[in-house]
């Protein structure tokens, strides 16, 4: 983007997989960065980071570190976003958190940007960032809603083991090796072994049956789609996929539908790229969504099961789309709109 103002930004959980991933895209994308602070858990305190070409030395995360920040991503999981993400407010710092902590606060916008970007203007200090599968899904439902209007929605994800950072692709990678080598198979990430396998549970499970990312998915679609009584149902489950996250979907609708305008609806949508030629068996893949921008959509076809239904397919990279990017697209919106004004540009004046 082009660089409009010159911005602190601070990473809360930089050494992170999705902290790295942030320091990638804010490179990559030349956001407006004139100072940049990495903060971390203690024992990374004193790592060296490069940014730009340049060392970046990671600092402890913890109260009073945001004075002087114009913006934080925070990437480091609910308990620290709850210690941490209000003194930074308080330190005058826009906050834009990626984990589940405060989505569902009425005060704090759940934003994605080609969906709700209105929502940026009501916030108070803190953005969030939906749950990754949340992400990936509606940007394959939001244009088909704008088309025919969504009655239900019904979903089921394949999520790769990224989405549990470092220790998930280790654990893959260590049981592959193991049975490769006809060792013993060990786990400590997963509630199974899941290489090889499948896995129907992501988060805990809740009194109702659903587990704590079903959930996420259903209030999350809710909330960012101004929808507040669609009925959603999700089953999350866990496969042995590095990266990017699929969804398969089934979504009813208001009015008729058909796959030729829902295919033009996807492709003029600027969050997805259509992918959808069944002769050619061409089709989003996980492997062939990692590293980009855009989420894949395809297998558009009428479903058979509801009235007014389509079934269809999504990937897109969670790391991406489902938290770093999402961010930062989040992030240059609002330096673009002059919705951030930085700490150094006011004590010029």
């Amino acid at each position: 983007m082009e660089k409009t103002a010159s911005i602190t930004v601070g990473i809360v959980g930089a050494t992170g997989a999705v902290g790295q991933e942030l320091l990638r895209l804010l490179e990559e994308r030349r956001f407006p960065v004139s100072t940049l602070r990495l903060f971390a858990s203690a024992r990374s305190v004193g790592k060296s980071v490069k940014f730009a070409g340049r060392p970046v030395i990671v600092e402890e995360a913890k109260h009073g570190v945001f004075a002087g920040v114009d913006i934080a991503f925070f990437a480091a999981g609910s308990t620290v976003t709850r210690a941490l993400a209000h003194d930074a407010v308080r330190s005058g710092c826009l906050v834009i958190d990626k984990s589940s902590a405060l989505r569902l606060d009425p005060d704090v916008p759940l934003v994605i940007p080609e969906i709700n970007p209105e929502a940026l203007r009501r916030h108070k200090g803190i953005i969030a960032n939906p749950n990754c599968s949340t992400a990936v899904a509606l940007m394959a439902v939001w244009p088909l809603h704008k088309c025919f209007g969504l009655k239900r929605l019904i979903m089921a994800t394949y999520q790769s083991v990224s989405g549990m950072g470092t220790l998930g692709i280790s654990e893959l990678e260590s049981q592959i090796q193991a049975h490769a080598k006809g060792t013993a198979i060990t786990r400590k990430v997963f509630p199974h072994q899941i290489a090889f396998n499948v896995i129907p549970q992501v988060d805990t499970f809740g009194p109702d049956g659903y587990t704590g990312e079903e959930t996420k998915m259903m209030l999350e679609s809710r909330k960012i789609m101004g929808l507040p009584n669609l009925p959603v149902s999700a089953t999350c489950v866990r496969v042995p996929v590095v990266r990017a996250h699929s969804v398969a979907i089934n979504a009813e609708f208001d009015r008729p539908v058909s796959v030729e305008k829902a295919r033009e609806a996807i492709a003029a949508f600027p969050g997805a790229e259509l992918v959808d030629d069944p002769a050619r068996a061409e089709y989003p893949t996980p492997l062939e969504f990692s590293n980009k921008v855009k989420c894949g959509v395809g297998r558009i076809r009428v479903d058979t099961a509801l009235t007014n239904g389509l079934a269809l397919w999504v990937s897109g990279d969670n790391l991406w789309k489902g938290a770093a990017l999402n961010a930062v697209q989040n992030a240059e919106l609002m330096v673009r709109e002059g919705l951030i004004t930085p700490k150094a540009a006011l004590a010029a004046v």
